[in-house]
Protein backbone atom coordinates (compact mmCIF):
# COMPACT_ATOMS: atom_id res chain seq x y z
CA UNK A 1 0.00 0.00 0.00
CA UNK A 2 2.63 1.97 0.41
CA UNK A 3 4.38 1.94 -3.10
CA UNK A 4 0.73 2.96 -4.52
CA UNK A 5 0.26 5.92 -2.29
CA UNK A 6 3.95 7.12 -2.73
CA UNK A 7 2.99 6.87 -6.49
CA UNK A 8 -0.06 8.48 -6.14
CA UNK A 9 1.40 11.28 -4.82
CA UNK A 10 4.58 11.21 -7.27
CA UNK A 11 2.29 11.83 -10.04
CA UNK A 12 0.45 15.18 -8.64
CA UNK A 13 3.99 16.28 -7.74
CA UNK A 14 5.27 15.84 -11.54
CA UNK A 15 2.38 17.63 -12.69
CA UNK A 16 3.08 20.53 -10.50
CA UNK A 17 7.14 20.48 -10.32
CA UNK A 18 8.44 18.95 -13.63
CA UNK A 19 5.01 20.14 -15.76
CA UNK A 20 5.54 23.77 -15.26
CA UNK A 21 9.45 22.89 -15.93
CA UNK A 22 8.38 21.62 -19.41
CA UNK A 23 6.14 24.39 -19.67
CA UNK A 24 8.91 26.83 -18.97
CA UNK A 25 11.33 25.30 -21.28
CA UNK A 26 8.74 25.46 -24.28
CA UNK A 27 7.93 29.29 -23.76
CA UNK A 28 4.23 29.68 -23.77
CA UNK A 29 3.05 33.57 -24.73
CA UNK A 30 -0.04 34.21 -23.12
CA UNK A 31 -1.01 37.01 -25.64
CA UNK A 32 -0.37 35.06 -28.91
CA UNK A 33 -3.72 34.77 -30.56
CA UNK A 34 -4.43 30.61 -30.84
CA UNK A 35 -5.56 29.00 -34.07
CA UNK A 36 -8.86 28.46 -32.58
CA UNK A 37 -9.56 32.63 -32.78
CA UNK A 38 -7.34 33.44 -35.85
CA UNK A 39 -8.77 30.22 -38.57
CA UNK A 40 -12.19 29.88 -36.84
CA UNK A 41 -14.30 27.41 -39.30
CA UNK A 42 -17.33 26.33 -37.20
CA UNK A 43 -16.01 22.91 -37.46
CA UNK A 44 -12.54 21.84 -36.14
CA UNK A 45 -11.08 24.93 -35.38
CA UNK A 46 -13.59 26.53 -32.76
CA UNK A 47 -12.97 27.98 -29.26
CA UNK A 48 -14.03 25.93 -26.10
CA UNK A 49 -13.73 26.40 -22.09
CA UNK A 50 -10.73 25.08 -20.86
CA UNK A 51 -12.54 22.59 -18.83
CA UNK A 52 -14.34 20.88 -21.52
CA UNK A 53 -10.71 20.77 -23.80
CA UNK A 54 -9.35 19.11 -21.51
CA UNK A 55 -12.19 16.50 -20.54
CA UNK A 56 -12.11 16.00 -24.31
CA UNK A 57 -8.38 15.41 -24.26
CA UNK A 58 -8.92 12.98 -21.31
CA UNK A 59 -11.15 10.48 -23.22
CA UNK A 60 -9.57 11.01 -26.56
CA UNK A 61 -5.81 10.02 -25.42
CA UNK A 62 -7.56 7.35 -22.90
CA UNK A 63 -10.08 5.11 -23.87
CA UNK A 64 -9.59 1.70 -22.19
CA UNK A 65 -5.37 2.29 -22.27
CA UNK A 66 -5.32 2.79 -19.30
CA UNK A 67 -7.39 0.07 -17.93
CA UNK A 68 -6.31 -2.92 -19.38
CA UNK A 69 -2.77 -2.37 -20.56
CA UNK A 70 -2.49 -1.82 -16.56
CA UNK A 71 -4.36 -4.55 -15.63
CA UNK A 72 -1.89 -6.64 -17.75
CA UNK A 73 1.38 -4.72 -16.77
CA UNK A 74 0.54 -5.64 -12.93
CA UNK A 75 1.28 -9.03 -14.10
CA UNK A 76 5.33 -8.02 -14.70
CA UNK A 77 5.39 -7.17 -10.83
CA UNK A 78 5.74 -3.64 -8.96
CA UNK A 79 8.26 -2.45 -11.47
CA UNK A 80 4.48 -1.36 -12.93
CA UNK A 81 4.46 1.37 -10.98
CA UNK A 82 7.80 2.41 -11.85
CA UNK A 83 7.12 2.32 -15.35
CA UNK A 84 3.43 4.22 -14.97
CA UNK A 85 5.10 6.98 -12.57
CA UNK A 86 8.90 7.43 -14.11
CA UNK A 87 7.11 6.98 -17.82
CA UNK A 88 3.94 9.66 -17.13
CA UNK A 89 5.75 12.37 -15.96
CA UNK A 90 9.37 12.50 -17.46
CA UNK A 91 8.02 11.06 -21.31
CA UNK A 92 4.52 10.95 -21.77
CA UNK A 93 2.97 13.74 -20.56
CA UNK A 94 6.68 15.73 -22.34
CA UNK A 95 5.79 14.20 -25.46
CA UNK A 96 1.72 15.19 -25.28
CA UNK A 97 2.51 18.56 -24.14
CA UNK A 98 5.01 19.12 -26.64
CA UNK A 99 2.91 17.62 -29.44
CA UNK A 100 -0.33 19.78 -28.83
CA UNK A 101 1.94 22.99 -28.49
CA UNK A 102 4.25 22.44 -31.10
CA UNK A 103 0.80 21.70 -33.16
CA UNK A 104 -0.88 25.11 -31.84
CA UNK A 105 1.85 27.20 -33.07
CA UNK A 106 1.83 25.37 -35.98
CA UNK A 107 -1.92 26.34 -36.65
CA UNK A 108 -2.56 22.53 -34.88
CA UNK A 109 -1.17 20.85 -37.67
CA UNK A 110 -1.28 16.82 -37.56
CA UNK A 111 1.48 14.77 -36.55
CA UNK A 112 2.44 13.91 -40.13
CA UNK A 113 2.94 17.73 -41.17
CA UNK A 114 4.94 18.26 -38.00
CA UNK A 115 7.69 15.23 -38.25
CA UNK A 116 8.42 16.52 -42.05
CA UNK A 117 8.59 20.13 -41.16
CA UNK A 118 11.72 19.25 -38.46
CA UNK A 119 12.58 15.69 -39.90
CA UNK A 120 12.34 15.75 -43.86
CA UNK A 121 9.84 14.59 -46.50
CA UNK A 122 10.51 11.52 -46.65
CA UNK A 123 9.51 11.33 -42.98
CA UNK A 124 6.57 13.22 -43.62
CA UNK A 125 5.42 11.23 -46.41
CA UNK A 126 6.03 7.61 -44.22
CA UNK A 127 4.35 9.38 -41.47
CA UNK A 128 1.64 9.98 -43.12
CA UNK A 129 0.98 6.38 -44.25
CA UNK A 130 1.57 5.29 -41.03
CA UNK A 131 -0.49 7.12 -39.27
CA UNK A 132 -3.61 6.67 -41.61
CA UNK A 133 -3.47 2.83 -41.50
CA UNK A 134 -3.10 3.35 -37.52
CA UNK A 135 -5.70 5.33 -37.16
CA UNK A 136 -8.05 3.13 -39.28
CA UNK A 137 -7.06 0.27 -37.91
CA UNK A 138 -7.86 1.76 -33.97
CA UNK A 139 -11.09 2.76 -35.03
CA UNK A 140 -12.36 -0.57 -36.79
CA UNK A 141 -10.45 -2.30 -33.73
CA UNK A 142 -12.59 -0.14 -31.01
CA UNK A 143 -15.39 0.13 -33.14
CA UNK A 144 -16.00 -3.95 -32.88
CA UNK A 145 -14.21 -4.52 -29.28
CA UNK A 146 -17.44 -2.67 -27.90
CA UNK A 147 -20.27 -4.09 -30.28
CA UNK A 148 -18.48 -7.32 -29.17
CA UNK A 149 -18.97 -6.70 -25.28
CA UNK A 150 -22.53 -4.90 -26.09
CA UNK A 151 -23.76 -7.98 -27.84
CA UNK A 152 -22.14 -10.85 -25.31
CA UNK A 153 -24.02 -8.05 -22.58
CA UNK A 154 -27.27 -8.30 -24.87
CA UNK A 155 -27.45 -12.11 -25.78
CA UNK A 156 -30.20 -14.04 -25.83
CA UNK A 157 -32.89 -10.58 -25.53
CA UNK A 158 -35.39 -10.51 -27.60
CA UNK A 159 -34.74 -13.73 -29.67
CA UNK A 160 -31.51 -12.45 -30.75
CA UNK A 161 -28.00 -14.24 -30.47
CA UNK A 162 -24.70 -12.75 -30.29
CA UNK A 163 -24.01 -12.55 -34.19
CA UNK A 164 -27.18 -11.13 -34.73
CA UNK A 165 -26.78 -8.46 -31.73
CA UNK A 166 -22.92 -7.98 -32.78
CA UNK A 167 -24.31 -6.97 -36.46
CA UNK A 168 -26.57 -4.62 -35.39
CA UNK A 169 -24.58 -2.62 -32.64
CA UNK A 170 -21.67 -3.05 -35.53
CA UNK A 171 -24.15 -0.95 -37.09
CA UNK A 172 -25.24 1.38 -34.85
CA UNK A 173 -21.85 2.12 -33.63
CA UNK A 174 -20.42 3.21 -37.19
CA UNK A 175 -23.71 5.21 -37.77
CA UNK A 176 -22.35 6.75 -34.40
CA UNK A 177 -18.69 7.30 -35.58
CA UNK A 178 -19.60 8.78 -39.01
CA UNK A 179 -21.95 10.96 -37.51
CA UNK A 180 -19.00 12.24 -35.23
CA UNK A 181 -16.44 12.40 -37.59
CA UNK A 182 -18.46 14.60 -39.66
CA UNK A 183 -20.32 17.24 -37.36
CA UNK A 184 -18.37 20.03 -36.23
CA UNK A 185 -16.54 19.02 -32.95
CA UNK A 186 -19.04 20.48 -30.35
CA UNK A 187 -21.91 18.93 -31.48
CA UNK A 188 -21.46 15.28 -30.59
CA UNK A 189 -17.65 14.66 -28.95
CA UNK A 190 -17.97 18.14 -27.14
CA UNK A 191 -21.78 17.45 -25.87
CA UNK A 192 -20.72 13.65 -24.47
CA UNK A 193 -17.10 13.26 -23.95
CA UNK A 194 -17.19 15.53 -20.98
CA UNK A 195 -20.36 13.10 -19.47
CA UNK A 196 -17.82 10.00 -20.70
CA UNK A 197 -14.89 11.71 -19.43
CA UNK A 198 -16.42 12.42 -15.87
CA UNK A 199 -17.71 8.81 -15.94
CA UNK A 200 -13.99 7.43 -16.11
CA UNK A 201 -12.91 9.59 -14.01
CA UNK A 202 -15.78 8.44 -11.00
CA UNK A 203 -15.31 5.00 -11.72
CA UNK A 204 -11.50 5.59 -10.99
CA UNK A 205 -11.86 7.54 -7.79
CA UNK A 206 -14.97 4.57 -6.37
CA UNK A 207 -11.77 2.07 -7.30
CA UNK A 208 -9.50 4.11 -5.46
CA UNK A 209 -11.25 4.12 -2.68
CA UNK A 210 -11.62 0.29 -2.58
CA UNK A 211 -7.92 0.04 -3.11
CA UNK A 212 -7.77 1.10 0.39
CA UNK A 213 -11.28 -0.38 2.18
CA UNK A 214 -11.29 -4.10 0.27
CA UNK A 215 -9.49 -6.76 1.68
CA UNK A 216 -6.25 -7.49 -0.55
CA UNK A 217 -2.41 -7.65 -1.00
CA UNK A 218 -0.68 -5.37 -3.22
CA UNK A 219 3.20 -5.75 -3.99
CA UNK A 220 5.53 -3.52 -2.58
CA UNK A 221 8.70 -1.71 -4.63
CA UNK A 222 11.08 -3.66 -1.89
CA UNK A 223 9.63 -6.97 -3.58
CA UNK A 224 12.10 -7.74 -5.88
CA UNK A 225 11.31 -5.15 -8.27
CA UNK A 226 12.85 -6.09 -11.16
CA UNK A 227 11.57 -9.82 -11.17
CA UNK A 228 8.90 -10.49 -13.44
CA UNK A 229 6.32 -12.69 -12.26
CA UNK A 230 4.59 -12.78 -15.96
CA UNK A 231 2.33 -16.29 -16.56
CA UNK A 232 4.66 -16.44 -19.80
CA UNK A 233 7.98 -15.67 -18.67
CA UNK A 234 8.26 -12.29 -20.52
CA UNK A 235 11.21 -10.57 -19.45
CA UNK A 236 9.77 -6.81 -17.57
CA UNK A 237 12.54 -4.84 -20.32
CA UNK A 238 10.91 -4.29 -23.06
CA UNK A 239 7.89 -6.16 -22.44
CA UNK A 240 6.37 -3.80 -19.96
CA UNK A 241 7.23 -0.81 -21.73
CA UNK A 242 5.00 -1.99 -24.69
CA UNK A 243 2.06 -3.44 -22.57
CA UNK A 244 1.73 -0.11 -20.57
CA UNK A 245 0.98 2.01 -23.62
CA UNK A 246 -1.57 4.61 -22.70
CA UNK A 247 -0.55 5.01 -19.24
CA UNK A 248 2.86 6.15 -19.25
CA UNK A 249 3.33 6.86 -22.97
CA UNK A 250 1.48 6.12 -26.08
CA UNK A 251 2.36 7.74 -30.29
CA UNK A 252 -2.13 7.06 -30.57
CA UNK A 253 -2.12 10.73 -28.48
CA UNK A 254 0.45 12.69 -30.90
CA UNK A 255 -2.63 11.80 -33.00
CA UNK A 256 -4.87 13.08 -30.86
CA UNK A 257 -3.53 16.23 -29.48
CA UNK A 258 -3.82 18.26 -32.55
CA UNK A 259 -7.62 18.01 -32.33
CA UNK A 260 -7.65 20.12 -29.38
CA UNK A 261 -4.42 22.30 -30.34
CA UNK A 262 -7.33 23.49 -32.29
CA UNK A 263 -10.12 24.19 -29.76
CA UNK A 264 -7.50 26.10 -26.85
CA UNK A 265 -8.28 29.61 -26.32
CA UNK A 266 -4.75 30.20 -24.83
CA UNK A 267 -1.72 28.98 -24.19
CA UNK A 268 -1.65 29.23 -20.45
CA UNK A 269 -4.37 26.19 -20.50
CA UNK A 270 -1.75 24.04 -22.36
CA UNK A 271 0.04 21.98 -19.31
CA UNK A 272 -3.79 21.73 -17.39
CA UNK A 273 -4.77 20.07 -21.05
CA UNK A 274 -1.87 18.16 -22.72
CA UNK A 275 0.27 17.51 -19.57
CA UNK A 276 -2.00 17.59 -17.17
CA UNK A 277 -4.75 15.06 -19.09
CA UNK A 278 -1.42 12.42 -19.61
CA UNK A 279 -0.76 12.81 -15.98
CA UNK A 280 -4.76 12.10 -15.15
CA UNK A 281 -4.14 8.90 -17.27
CA UNK A 282 -1.40 7.82 -15.03
CA UNK A 283 -3.30 7.95 -12.27
CA UNK A 284 -6.01 5.97 -13.70
CA UNK A 285 -3.70 3.27 -14.95
CA UNK A 286 -2.11 3.41 -11.43
CA UNK A 287 -5.40 2.51 -9.79
CA UNK A 288 -6.44 -0.33 -12.06
CA UNK A 289 -3.06 -1.94 -11.93
CA UNK A 290 -3.28 -1.74 -7.84
CA UNK A 291 -7.15 -2.92 -8.22
CA UNK A 292 -6.42 -5.58 -10.30
CA UNK A 293 -3.78 -7.19 -8.18
CA UNK A 294 -5.36 -6.49 -4.78
CA UNK A 295 -9.11 -7.90 -6.32
CA UNK A 296 -7.20 -10.87 -7.42
CA UNK A 297 -4.91 -11.98 -4.69
CA UNK A 298 -8.70 -11.90 -2.31
CA UNK A 299 -9.91 -14.73 -4.78
CA UNK A 300 -10.92 -17.85 -3.65
CA UNK A 301 -7.35 -19.98 -3.28
CA UNK A 302 -5.31 -17.25 -3.74
CA UNK A 303 -5.21 -15.69 -0.27
CA UNK A 304 -3.31 -18.50 1.00
CA UNK A 305 -0.57 -18.61 -1.39
CA UNK A 306 1.25 -15.60 -1.38
CA UNK A 307 2.64 -13.11 -4.08
CA UNK A 308 3.07 -15.62 -6.63
CA UNK A 309 -0.90 -16.67 -6.13
CA UNK A 310 -2.05 -13.61 -6.31
CA UNK A 311 -0.40 -12.89 -9.79
CA UNK A 312 -1.31 -16.28 -10.89
CA UNK A 313 -5.32 -15.58 -9.60
CA UNK A 314 -5.23 -12.35 -11.78
CA UNK A 315 -3.71 -14.39 -15.11
CA UNK A 316 -6.55 -16.93 -14.76
CA UNK A 317 -9.28 -14.41 -14.22
CA UNK A 318 -8.27 -12.80 -17.22
CA UNK A 319 -8.16 -15.81 -19.14
CA UNK A 320 -11.05 -17.69 -18.23
CA UNK A 321 -13.02 -17.15 -21.59
CA UNK A 322 -9.90 -18.69 -23.58
CA UNK A 323 -8.08 -16.05 -24.06
CA UNK A 324 -7.11 -13.05 -22.57
CA UNK A 325 -10.00 -10.31 -22.06
CA UNK A 326 -9.17 -7.62 -19.10
CA UNK A 327 -12.65 -6.64 -19.63
CA UNK A 328 -13.60 -9.23 -17.47
CA UNK A 329 -11.96 -8.66 -14.23
CA UNK A 330 -12.77 -4.75 -14.81
CA UNK A 331 -17.01 -5.80 -14.97
CA UNK A 332 -15.77 -7.87 -11.77
CA UNK A 333 -14.17 -5.27 -9.89
CA UNK A 334 -16.90 -2.50 -10.52
CA UNK A 335 -19.58 -4.55 -9.25
CA UNK A 336 -18.12 -6.18 -6.13
CA UNK A 337 -16.80 -3.32 -4.96
CA UNK A 338 -19.50 -0.50 -6.38
CA UNK A 339 -22.43 -2.42 -6.32
CA UNK A 340 -25.20 -1.13 -9.26
CA UNK A 341 -23.43 2.58 -10.13
CA UNK A 342 -20.05 0.67 -10.88
CA UNK A 343 -21.72 -1.72 -12.86
CA UNK A 344 -23.15 0.85 -15.00
CA UNK A 345 -19.53 2.88 -14.65
CA UNK A 346 -18.15 -0.41 -16.17
CA UNK A 347 -20.61 -0.23 -19.11
CA UNK A 348 -19.58 2.71 -19.71
CA UNK A 349 -15.66 2.18 -19.16
CA UNK A 350 -15.57 -1.08 -20.98
CA UNK A 351 -17.92 0.11 -23.98
CA UNK A 352 -18.05 3.73 -24.05
CA UNK A 353 -14.50 4.25 -23.90
CA UNK A 354 -13.57 2.50 -26.69
CA UNK A 355 -16.24 4.21 -28.79
CA UNK A 356 -14.81 7.25 -27.73
CA UNK A 357 -11.02 6.74 -28.86
CA UNK A 358 -12.42 5.02 -32.20
CA UNK A 359 -14.46 8.28 -33.21
CA UNK A 360 -11.74 10.31 -32.52
CA UNK A 361 -9.40 7.79 -34.36
CA UNK A 362 -11.54 8.52 -37.91
CA UNK A 363 -11.80 12.41 -36.92
CA UNK A 364 -8.31 12.42 -37.06
CA UNK A 365 -7.29 10.33 -40.05
CA UNK A 366 -9.81 13.19 -41.87
CA UNK A 367 -7.80 15.81 -40.66
CA UNK A 368 -4.45 14.24 -41.50
CA UNK A 369 -5.93 13.43 -45.47
CA UNK A 370 -7.10 17.21 -45.38
CA UNK A 371 -3.72 18.50 -44.22
CA UNK A 372 -2.25 16.37 -46.71
CA UNK A 373 -4.66 17.69 -49.62
CA UNK A 374 -4.80 21.44 -48.55
CA UNK A 375 -8.59 21.12 -48.16
CA UNK A 376 -10.34 23.50 -46.24
CA UNK A 377 -12.81 21.49 -44.16
CA UNK A 378 -15.69 23.56 -43.53
CA UNK A 379 -18.06 22.31 -45.98
CA UNK A 380 -19.76 19.16 -45.42
CA UNK A 381 -19.55 17.80 -49.14
CA UNK A 382 -15.61 17.93 -48.48
CA UNK A 383 -15.53 15.88 -45.35
CA UNK A 384 -17.54 13.57 -46.78
CA UNK A 385 -15.36 13.01 -49.88
CA UNK A 386 -12.17 12.49 -47.45
CA UNK A 387 -14.27 10.45 -44.85
CA UNK A 388 -16.00 7.87 -46.64
CA UNK A 389 -13.31 5.63 -48.07
CA UNK A 390 -11.71 5.61 -44.51
CA UNK A 391 -15.22 4.24 -43.53
CA UNK A 392 -15.21 2.14 -46.56
CA UNK A 393 -12.02 0.30 -45.83
CA UNK A 394 -12.71 -0.03 -41.96
CA UNK A 395 -15.99 -1.91 -43.15
CA UNK A 396 -13.94 -4.06 -44.90
CA UNK A 397 -11.16 -4.53 -42.03
CA UNK A 398 -14.28 -6.01 -39.59
CA UNK A 399 -13.68 -9.22 -41.40
CA UNK A 400 -10.25 -9.70 -40.83
CA UNK A 401 -8.50 -11.28 -37.81
CA UNK A 402 -6.66 -8.64 -35.98
CA UNK A 403 -5.02 -11.32 -33.41
CA UNK A 404 -1.83 -10.85 -34.93
CA UNK A 405 -2.24 -7.52 -36.61
CA UNK A 406 -3.07 -5.86 -32.80
CA UNK A 407 0.13 -7.30 -31.82
CA UNK A 408 2.39 -5.82 -33.98
CA UNK A 409 -0.15 -2.21 -33.68
CA UNK A 410 1.35 -2.44 -29.78
CA UNK A 411 4.84 -1.63 -31.21
CA UNK A 412 4.23 0.53 -33.79
CA UNK A 413 2.26 2.76 -31.26
CA UNK A 414 5.15 3.39 -29.28
CA UNK A 415 7.66 3.82 -32.76
CA UNK A 416 4.70 6.34 -33.30
CA UNK A 417 5.75 7.87 -29.81
CA UNK A 418 9.49 7.79 -30.37
CA UNK A 419 9.58 9.49 -33.80
CA UNK A 420 7.37 12.58 -32.11
CA UNK A 421 10.07 12.85 -29.59
CA UNK A 422 12.84 12.83 -31.78
CA UNK A 423 11.04 15.89 -33.90
CA UNK A 424 10.28 17.41 -30.11
CA UNK A 425 13.66 17.50 -29.79
CA UNK A 426 14.41 19.11 -33.19
CA UNK A 427 11.90 21.69 -32.87
CA UNK A 428 13.64 22.73 -29.18
CA UNK A 429 16.71 22.88 -30.45
CA UNK A 430 15.27 25.27 -33.60
CA UNK A 431 13.57 27.36 -31.30
CA UNK A 432 17.39 27.93 -29.03
CA UNK A 433 15.47 25.75 -25.95
CA UNK A 434 16.24 22.90 -23.39
CA UNK A 435 16.36 20.05 -26.25
CA UNK A 436 16.95 17.64 -23.17
CA UNK A 437 13.82 17.10 -22.23
CA UNK A 438 12.71 15.32 -25.42
CA UNK A 439 16.00 13.87 -26.20
CA UNK A 440 16.30 11.36 -23.29
CA UNK A 441 13.13 10.39 -23.68
CA UNK A 442 13.55 9.77 -27.12
CA UNK A 443 16.91 7.71 -26.64
CA UNK A 444 15.02 5.68 -24.11
CA UNK A 445 12.61 4.86 -26.03
CA UNK A 446 14.43 3.61 -29.52
CA UNK A 447 16.40 1.14 -26.91
CA UNK A 448 12.50 0.05 -26.27
CA UNK A 449 11.03 -0.49 -29.44
CA UNK A 450 14.53 -1.78 -31.69
CA UNK A 451 14.73 -4.09 -28.80
CA UNK A 452 11.48 -5.03 -29.25
CA UNK A 453 10.94 -5.79 -32.13
CA UNK A 454 14.00 -8.29 -32.42
CA UNK A 455 12.75 -10.08 -29.19
CA UNK A 456 9.20 -10.39 -29.59
CA UNK A 457 7.71 -13.89 -30.71
CA UNK A 458 5.55 -11.81 -33.50
CA UNK A 459 9.27 -9.86 -34.40
CA UNK A 460 12.73 -11.41 -34.75
CA UNK A 461 12.36 -13.68 -31.76
CA UNK A 462 16.32 -13.24 -31.18
CA UNK A 463 17.93 -13.47 -27.46
CA UNK A 464 17.28 -11.05 -25.04
CA UNK A 465 21.06 -10.13 -24.56
CA UNK A 466 21.52 -9.27 -28.48
CA UNK A 467 18.18 -7.55 -28.95
CA UNK A 468 19.18 -5.26 -26.21
CA UNK A 469 22.47 -4.33 -27.67
CA UNK A 470 21.21 -3.77 -30.52
CA UNK A 471 19.00 -1.59 -29.24
CA UNK A 472 21.49 0.79 -27.25
CA UNK A 473 23.56 0.89 -30.62
CA UNK A 474 20.82 2.18 -32.44
CA UNK A 475 19.96 4.81 -29.79
CA UNK A 476 23.80 5.71 -30.05
CA UNK A 477 23.74 5.96 -33.51
CA UNK A 478 20.31 8.01 -33.63
CA UNK A 479 21.68 10.34 -30.51
CA UNK A 480 25.18 11.25 -32.42
CA UNK A 481 23.33 11.90 -36.01
CA UNK A 482 21.51 14.31 -33.24
CA UNK A 483 24.49 15.99 -31.77
CA UNK A 484 26.44 16.32 -35.25
CA UNK A 485 23.25 18.25 -36.15
CA UNK A 486 23.30 20.19 -32.54
CA UNK A 487 27.01 21.43 -33.63
CA UNK A 488 25.81 22.51 -37.03
CA UNK A 489 22.96 24.26 -35.82
CA UNK A 490 25.42 26.13 -33.37
CA UNK A 491 28.12 26.72 -36.08
CA UNK A 492 25.02 28.57 -38.00
CA UNK A 493 24.30 31.00 -35.01
CA UNK A 494 27.97 31.68 -34.25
Amino acid sequence: MLTFSIALVALVVGYFLYGAFVEHVFGVQPERTTPCHRLSDGVDYMPMPTWRVYLIQFLNIAGTGPIFGAIMGILFGPAAYLWIVFGCIFMGAVHDYLCGMISLRKDGASLPEMVGDELGTVARQAMRVLSIVLLVLVGTVFVTTSAGLLATMSDGAWGFDVMQWKTIFLLLVFLYCILATLLPIDALIGRLYPVFGAALLIMAVGVGYGIFTQEGWLPEITDAPFQSHHPKGLPIFPFLCITIACGAISGFHATQSPLMSRCLENERRGRLVFYGAMITEGVVALIWAAAAIKFASAAEGAADAGADGAYASLSDIMTSGGKSNPALIVNMICQTWMGRIGAVLAVLGVVAAPITSGDTAFRSARLIVADFLHMPQAKMWKRLILACPLFVCSALLVFVDFDVLWRYFAWTNQTLATCFLWTAAVWLLRAHRNYWVAFLPALFMTVVVTTYILVAPEGFSLPQTHSLIAGVVMAVVLGACFMRFVSRQHDKTK
